[in-house]
């Protein structure tokens, strides 16, 4: 292993090991607890009517697209992202862009949804209005943020993941694994089949 890479990945680690969770009074918690939080949030999704969306813009919208799928396909959970070309497109154009996503979770939300908000910088005005609207209507938060720890989206949530870094690259992958681990850790990974696909359905 070049020492370089070797580098970077250790780095990588750090930042993931560092990341902070609070909650929505901004207490801090361990990020076994969060995770354990967001789950029963899931587990509860499983048995009703209820859903997951996710938003996000970027890298972030990637990271949203790819996690819905996931919880959807292989855990089970009801999930959906706001990307559509043509959705973006007509409400960016009707209502002004920091209002493509409030105005879906205003027509598609419902109280007792999950919006997960992935935002690297945690600044994203888009994010934070569709964040007000999921809490008016009664959903559950996650927010997913990095660079500033003053970051306005941090503070948003019933539960909030915070990595502190400034390269898009390490907190993107960071947000990326907080969600794999939660979805995986639903589906029932444990230390002892680490290296296997959970298949467990969340429950």
């Amino acid at each position: 292993m070049s020492p370089l890479f070797r580098a970077y990945t250790d780095a990588l680690h750090e930042t993931l090991l560092s990341a902070q969770v609070t909650t929505a009074g901004e207490d801090g918690i361990s990020m076994d607890e969060g995770m354990a939080r967001v789950r029963a949030a899931m587990s509860v999704i499983v048995r009703g009517p209820n859903k997951v969306m996710f938003i996000g813009n970027g890298g972030s919208a990637g990271i949203a697209g790819h996690m819905a799928i996931d919880f959807s396909k292989n855990g089970g959970v009801r999930s959906l992202t706001f990307n559509d070309a043509s959705s973006l497109t007509c409400l960016g154009n009707d209502l002004g862009y920091d209002q493509v996503f409030a105005k879906q979770v205003e027509m598609m939300g419902a109280e007792g949804d999950i919006l997960i908000a992935i935002s690297s910088s945690g600044e994203s005005k888009n994010i934070l209005n569709a964040v007000d609207v999921a809490r008016a209507r009664g959903c559950f938060v996650v927010t997913l943020s990095g660079f500033l720890d003053s970051n306005k989206l941090r503070k948003t949530g019933d539960v909030n993941f915070y990595v502190k870094a400034g390269a898009y690259g390490f907190v993107e992958t960071a947000h990326q694994a907080i969600l794999h681990a939660i979805l995986d850790t639903a589906m029932g990974w444990s230390a002892e089949t680490a290296m296997e696909q959970p298949t467990h359905p969340v429950s």
